[in-house]
């Protein structure tokens, strides 16, 4: 049984307000941290809660931004494996006073 999702069900699921997820490729956030030990901050809390799910997003960080893309590569594309990371990456950097980049909507 497959957890892949549509990239319109990953926009619907709860916490993914901060991600744009296409058609053809991984749903991605960026993060406006203002300084990279803001950013290695929140990286660290993205590596604890990608142990923890057992469920790895690529992660770039820049010395004002963190950009994460995650995607699940056995399925060859979204699972609800990456909406429920994506929602908690949100909650840590909103946890951490970090506005993310929200999609512009239509």
């Amino acid at each position: 049984m497959s957890d892949r999702i549509t990239p319109a069900q990953f926009h619907d699921a709860a916490g993914t307000e901060d991600w744009q997820a296409p058609e053809d490729g991984p749903a991605t956030a960026t993060f406006r941290t203002g300084a990279f030990t803001t950013g290695v901050r929140l990286v660290e809390e993205i590596g604890e809660l990608a142990e923890a799910a057992n469920h790895h997003p690529d992660v770039d960080l820049r010395y004002a931004t963190v950009v994460v893309r995650t995607t699940s590569h056995d399925i060859g594309g979204l699972s609800e494996r990456d909406a429920a990371l994506a929602a908690r990456i949100s909650e840590a950097a909103r946890e951490l006073d970090i506005p993310a980049d929200r999609p512009s909507s239509g």
